[in-house]
């Protein structure tokens, strides 16, 4: 493995951290000052913060100085997770920020800098300046699908679509490895949740879902009113039969709703070839933007219903709202969440259509895991996603069972090669993704998990090995 400088690193790291918090205060001097220039006071403040940027660029340059700044406001640290070390966690993997989504919370961090240019009809997806239209146009044409708005999270999407299709007592039929927010999103409508079984290989079948819907019609004398499949479970990251299942649902007449939290922005998604009446994502988690932000996107058929707009009128003041849509609550991402989804979108476009190249990276170190002497993988095998669930029960556990750290050796081990992302504790079961890192990283890992292994008197399997 290549020995890295770990103090030299990290200082200029924190320095680069010092000298964009020293900018941010010259530009608080320019925010506080008349538009007709600095004061006296206010010139020698910015004097006094460019003889200090000009000292943290040195300091930089040269990888000397100490630390100054290790925490925000109040007890808030300084997050520099993917500047210092590989990050395998996998709810973070695809929501890392491009460097033009930064640039965009910079410009854009103020609460409602998307209404800067708000006009009639007052509605966010109606803004023309900035892009914002054309982005929501974008994003559905993205998806193959008619219409699309952003929305605070994929769990937001999930609670629009269900709140307008269920009432009280209707059922949803769900996959037994669903995420929680679609089973409160059903909750929170009054709904019923029912769940398809997994096979032996913990995949959701068609057979399988048709089964249930039956099982619900006997029961009940009713369809159900929507069917919510996750492409790729957040659990195992197995691909589940989406296609089969869209057909099996619109067999029954009843919309089919694709979770593609772990899909919309990380691979190719063609909602009306997949079937999907619905297609939700996540920003934050899939499209390299902030929390909390995702995206919904729908049919001709339905957006009428989850897009509708509020006829409700006040009694004493005769107003109406018409424009507003009742499930968005009007508007819904106000500022650099939207925009800094809006500045990554054409290196998610991109990057989309290099998922085979993600999916042989993720296989590339799965085989370096199962080289390990008693790992093994529990999600589908050959991999077909960048996340992965492992055991290491036979493997690194058993190093617990007779380390003083116990389980914690682990992320210790990893955490002193730059690696973070693994829960500390954990050395049975396991998840981790190497979505979006390159590969001189993704072998680094490699070696660095055999090379714990060794350490540890672990056995390595040639056949196994890269």
């Amino acid at each position: 493995m290549t020995k890295q400088d770990p103090v030299s690193q990290n200082l200029r790291i924190q320095k680069t951290f010092e000298a964009l918090f020293a900018l941010e205060d010259v530009r608080e001097i320019f925010r506080g000052a008349l538009p007709s220039g600095l004061n006296e006071t206010e010139e020698q403040a910015f004097q006094n913060k460019l003889a200090e940027l000009r000292g943290l660029v040195s300091e930089l340059e040269t990888g000397t100085g100490k630390p100054e700044i290790l925490k925000l406001t109040g007890n808030l640290p300084v997050r520099d997770r993917e500047e210092a070390c590989i990050n395998i966690q996998p709810i973070q993997a695809a929501g890392r920020l491009t460097v033009e989504a930064r640039k965009a919370l910079i410009a854009y961090g103020d609460g409602y800098s998307t209404c800067d240019s708000c006009k009639k009809p007052f509605r966010l997806d109606k803004i023309k300046e900035q892009g914002i239209a054309d982005f929501h146009g974008e994003l559905a044409e993205f998806l193959n699908m008619d219409q699309a708005r952003v929305v605070p999270g994929a769990r937001r999407g999930f609670q629009a679509v269900i709140s307008s299709l269920l009432e009280k007592g209707d059922v949803a039929v769900v996959s037994s490895l669903a995420h929680y927010t679609e089973f409160l999103s059903v909750e929170h409508a009054g709904g019923i949740v029912k769940e398809v079984p997994l096979n032996e290989k913990n995949i959701i079948t068609a057979d399988a879902t048709a089964e249930k819907i039956e099982d619900v019609i006997r029961e009940t004398g009713k369809v159900p009113k929507i069917v919510m499949i996750d492409h790729f479970d957040y659990q195992f990251a197995n691909e589940h039969e989406v296609r089969e299942i869209a057909k099996v649902s619109h067999a029954y007449d009843i919309p089919l709703l694709y979770n593609g939290a772990y899909t919309v922005g990380v691979m190719p998604v063609d909602g009306k070839a997949l079937g999907a009446d619905f297609v939700v994502g996540s920003g934050h988690k899939s499209m390299a933007a902030a929390a909390p932000s995702g995206v919904l996107a729908t049919t001709e058929e339905w957006a009428p219903l989850v897009f509708r707009t509020t006829q409700m009128q006040g009694d004493l003041t005769g107003r109406r709202f018409g424009i507003k849509e009742v499930e968005m609550l009007g508007c819904t991402l106000m500022g650099g969440t939207l925009f800094s989804m809006m500045a990554s979108f054409p290196a998610v476009k991109e990057r989309v259509l290099h998922w085979d190249e993600e999916v042989r990276k993720s296989n590339y170190l799965m085989d370096r895991i199962l080289s390990i002497s008693g790992s093994r993988v529990l999600s589908e095998y050959p991999r077909k996603r960048a996340l992965s669930k492992v055991d290491t029960t036979g493997s690194f556990d058993k190093v617990a069972q007779a380390h003083k750290k116990k389980g914690f050796f682990l992320s210790s081990e990893l955490a002193n090669r730059g690696i973070k992302g693994v829960f500390p504790g954990a050395t049975k079961a396991w998840k981790l993704s190497t979505y979006g890192l390159s590969w001189e990283k993704v072998t680094y890992l490699g070696d660095a998990l055999t090379e714990i292994a060794e350490k540890y008197g672990l056995g390595i399997q040639d056949e196994h090995a890269a």
